[in-house]
């Protein structure tokens, strides 16, 4: 028999170490699917994210349930379950996909030894990316810290084809397993984690293929004009199933390529590339994380002076909140709190709200972000904050500084997504909610009077923060 052992790839279609496991069952037998849960992994966990999770491992133990097989499951520490369960089964190979952080690599080595220290075979492959860390380099072979440059030759390099499902033959009869019984899949509560209070989205691959069968059917072509306002939902839903690995890469990549042979215009074809941009965005941020583990507690980019950033308690709860009194900065956290997901221009403008309005460390913004976000991964939730902290690669010009007024008017105009999510509101004048910072109290008052004054003024913050970045950058 051999062993596949399931981490952020919970899904049978488009997995590549599933796929060179089943090409081996003439050779080696049949393949024992398993998912361990870590602790030292849960440690990291949310609920948010944890339910999400479960959902994933549940339509995956169905999909091979329904041909024969079985998931199998179990608690502890991989060093010493991976070896064991191998050992059990007469495993001669376990197989898995590699991953990129520096605590998946310290992982994986750590398994490895285990499994040599009884003689089982193991092989690691890439899957998560189309492009491995150090498959894209600079002239002088070091990898990229600017993403125009990295797009570019990912964008002209060839894509590979979706990996097929393995067939039933190629997996464990379940009766096989009758000996060491799969074991069934825990409770929320059985892994130490509350109910989410959140509206998770449904996880599972047929649920992802749903998600980019529509996204591609229509709304892609309208990606590149209106994916930057949050009210239209122009964007394609698939980050969770990216990060959780419910779908695969290069599924997503074929889809959005056909979409693109479909295209009825250069403008349509052009709204596909841009989509597929993001994809390029997310993998650029996968080798910075490789070859930079660091980046995740510490500034990419060094000042000659530390950043005075603010330690202001009631500011830090107020964001969090969604009660800044900054209409689309709070509609944003809001919507983190309600469905475990913002709109990206969103996150881009409550990110830039909390690490300049408020000069608030971005390490406080991502361990948020980090304990509701279903999609959260760290290569691209670190990127992201460090890019609006303007600490990161290729990060946003410290002097750039997001206007959430101007930004709020631009990308909801009639407050549609504002409304949406701050019920206090609703119904108001979009005019007087874009200028809810100029409104008199009294105007505040009769318009809304649950809903709060802003906490900082604007301007005022936004010269702070140029001169304390100025200060970090020892000018003057």
């Amino acid at each position: 028999m051999q062993l596949h052992w399931h981490r952020d790839d919970l899904r049978a279609a488009d997995n590549h170490a599933l796929a060179s496991a089943a090409a081996q069952v003439d050779a080696s037998g049949p393949v024992v699917p398993a998912f361990v849960f870590d602790d030292a992994v849960l440690a990291h966990g949310s609920s948010n994210r944890v339910a999400f999770m479960l959902d994933a491992l549940d339509a995956l133990q169905t999909w091979y349930r329904e041909r024969g097989s079985d998931l199998v499951v179990r608690h502890g520490d991989p060093r010493e379950v991976l070896p064991s369960l191998a050992t059990d089964l007469d495993a001669e190979r376990v197989w898995w996909n590699e991953g990129y952080s520096g605590l998946a690599r310290e992982r994986d080595a750590a398994v490895q030894r285990a499994l040599d220290a009884v003689d089982v075979d193991h092989e690691s492959v890439g899957d998560a990316l189309h492009h491995e860390p150090g498959s894209i380099t600079t002239n002088d072979g070091d990898p990229y810290s600017v993403y125009t440059y990295f797009w570019r030759k990912w964008r002209d390099r060839p894509k590979a084809d979706p990996y097929d499902a393995p067939d039933a033959d190629a997996l464990a009869d379940a009766g096989a397993l009758a000996t060491d019984a799969p074991g069934d899949l825990p409770t929320l509560s059985d892994l130490g984690f509350d109910e989410p209070e959140a509206t998770i989205q449904r996880a599972g691959t047929d649920r992802a293929r749903d998600r980019l069968t529509s996204f591609c059917e229509s709304t892609i072509y309208d990606y590149a004009d209106r994916r930057d306002y949050p009210a239209d939902e122009c964007t394609s839903r698939l980050s969770a199933d990216l990060r959780w690995g419910t779908i695969g890469v290069r599924e997503v990549y074929e889809e959005t390529a056909a979409a693109a042979d479909m295209a009825d215009s250069e403008a349509d074809r052009e709204s596909v590339v841009e989509f597929q941009g993001q994809l390029a965005w997310r993998e650029f941020y996968h080798h910075v994380l490789y070859f930079d583990p660091g980046v995740v507690a510490a500034n990419y980019r060094s000042y000659p002076n530390p950043i005075r950033w603010r330690d202001d308690p009631e500011e830090l709860r107020a964001w969090k909140a969604g009660e800044t009194g900054y209409p689309i900065v709070d509609a944003g956290m809001r919507q983190l709190r309600e469905e475990g997901f913002v709109h990206n221009r969103v996150r881009m403008l409550v990110a830039s709200f909390l690490t300049k309005d408020l000069l608030v460390d971005w390490r406080e913004g991502y361990a948020h972000f980090r304990e509701h976000l279903v999609d959260h991964d760290t290569a691209n939730d670190n990127g992201g904050w460090q890019w609006a902290a303007s600490t990161g690669t290729d990060a946003q010009p410290y002097f750039r500084i997001f206007n959430p007024m101007t930004q709020g008017e631009r990308y909801d105009p009639d407050a549609e997504y504002i409304g949406r999510h701050v019920p206090e509101l609703r119904g108001v004048d979009p005019s007087l909610i874009h200028g809810w910072h100029e409104a008199s109290d009294a105007e505040r008052e009769q318009a809304a009077p649950d809903y709060p004054a802003p906490i900082v003024d604007h301007a005022e913050r936004r010269e702070l923060a140029l001169s304390t970045f100025e200060a970090a950058r020892g000018d003057g």
